[in-house]
């Protein structure tokens, strides 16, 4: 019994033993990939990886990486070397066994396959690749009045795949877009473009993010609208409307007595006719009187002016100048002439509004550059100076055909140069910004300023002139600034 029982361990210990040889000496093996995308940005190189279990010798091996179809192969190693003949054009000479890619294209977008065989065997993994492009941008603008409020518009260049675009005030309280339009160029990267309209005076600075939905990573710009750019109910426009509706009852009630005397009348048409025309006499004076006090209510609301409550209006006729600097190159025919202008009523609280008229010309010369804006009593104004905050002025700057912002190296975008331009000093939230007068549209803005002197208003040119004397010189420097 005991030798019986011995002899069926023995052979199923050697079962055993033969299953795992047999497994041992098996051709059998597995090609693993990543389970998770590979993320790269576009541009770029970056690598798809792929290996076999249990590692084998690839020289005896077919690898072949091919996209949705075996055919469109990125890359095919058989007999111990690459096959190039096989190759996708777009891909020649930009992979290699790894497989690697270089300079990553909007088109290397998608899923991979990596295929393995070995005689009659084998194995397919697949694998996704996310190519990412961070774009430019965003840009906002503002278009100008609408609908009750103030249209922004956001615009960016150069994103894939498309960004996801958000609005949000200054609470970060985030505002729905009005409309989004999106659209890809030849090289598959996404231009988009969202508008907005800000109907609520008290969001005076909007935010617009662009980000990437898979990698995360996004770009922010606010923009400052001023609170006396938004569309106000004036109380003249309340009364007109109550004064309107007493008119429109009280002309609807003349109209009723008219008909029921036409109608009485009628009755005693014969008997009474003197009567009749002197009724019509009196409505015709009743409806000449109504219409003569409608239209003097009407001219009289025409030439309100509501618009300007928040800023107190600065005159710079009654301002220029403080001191008037010139300076002029002495024994030449020609020269550059620097002349700068401070206005005489200068400040150190409150809101100011000024607007200045600039000139592209003088009689003395084509003007080369000039600047408005404020700057601080205690600047230093001598020879030739770069404006900019760091000096304690700050302007928006016109020169060589271009407007600048001194603090951006690039021109500003501008539909057109501006001739009439607005100032807007708010001294306790520390905020200056200008804007074209002609059409509304925002130029530039400093936001988040904090003021410790009194500022003045600002104006500097720069011209070619001959050479005159020196009062000449400040009396042409104050011809390029006009008051509006």
């Amino acid at each position: 019994m005991v030798n019986s029982l011995d002899s069926s361990l023995l052979r199923d210990f050697f079962s055993i033993l033969l299953l795992q040889v047999s497994m041992w000496g098996s051709d059998s093996f597995l090609v693993i990939s990543p389970s998770k995308p590979i993320v790269a940005m576009l541009g770029t190189d970056t690598v798809l990886p792929c290996r076999v279990s249990p590692p084998l010798n690839l020289e005896s091996m077919e690898l072949r990486w091919f996209r949705s179809q075996f055919s469109e192969a990125v890359y095919v190693y058989r007999n111990g070397m690459e096959q190039a003949g096989e190759q996708l054009v777009d891909f020649k000479g930009r992979a290699e066994v790894a497989v690697r890619i270089y300079s990553l294209r909007i088109s290397d977008n998608g899923m991979y396959k990596c295929f393995f065989k070995k005689d009659s065997d084998f194995e397919v993994a697949t694998l996704e690749l996310k190519v990412i492009g961070l774009g430019s941008g965003p840009h906002v603008f503002m278009v100008g009045p609408e609908d009750k409020g103030i249209r922004l518009t956001c615009r960016g260049k150069g994103w894939f795949p498309q960004p996801e675009v958000q609005w949000t005030d200054a609470r970060g309280e985030k505002i729905p877009s009005l409309s989004e339009d999106e659209t890809q160029d030849d090289d598959g990267l996404f231009q988009i473009e969202a508008s907005l309209i800000v109907r609520d005076s008290s969001k005076t600075e909007v935010s617009c993010s662009m980000k990437n939905p898979f990698f995360g990573q996004g770009q922010v710009e606010t923009i400052s609208i001023p609170e006396s750019f938004f569309p106000r109910t004036s109380p003249w426009k309340i009364a007109f409307a109550g004064t309107f509706l007493i008119l429109g009852v009280f002309v609807v009630a003349v109209m009723f007595l008219a008909w029921k005397q036409q109608q009485e009348k009628r009755r005693v048409w014969e008997v009474q006719k003197e009567k009749k025309e002197e009724s019509k006499a009196k409505g015709k004076t009743l409806r000449r009187h109504v219409f003569d006090i409608v239209s003097h209510m009407v001219f009289f609301l025409f030439f309100l002016d509501w618009r300007k409550e928040q800023f107190k209006v600065v005159s710079l006729m009654e301002n220029v100048p403080q001191n008037c600097d010139a300076s002029v190159c002495q024994g030449q025919e020609e020269c550059e002439a620097v002349f700068s202008v401070l206005g005489r009523n200068c400040f150190n609280t409150g809101r100011h509004y000024w607007e200045v008229q600039v000139n592209m010309g003088t009689v003395a010369g084509p003007v080369n550059k000039w600047a408005v804006g404020v700057c601080s009593n205690t600047v230093r104004r001598e020879g030739l100076f770069v404006e900019g905050p760091e000096k304690n002025i700050w302007v928006v700057a016109y020169e060589k055909g271009e407007v600048k912002f001194p603090t951006s190296p690039e021109s500003l975008s501008l539909k057109q140069h501006p001739q009439r331009i607005g100032v807007f000093l708010d001294w306790e939230d520390g905020d200056v910004s200008f804007y074209n007068m002609a059409d509304g549209s925002h130029i530039c803005s400093f936001t988040g300023l904090t003021f410790y002197e009194t500022l003045c208003p600002y104006f500097t040119s720069l011209s070619m002139i001959s050479t005159p004397s020196r009062e000449e010189e400040a009396e042409r420097g104050m011809g390029q600034l006009q008051n509006v």
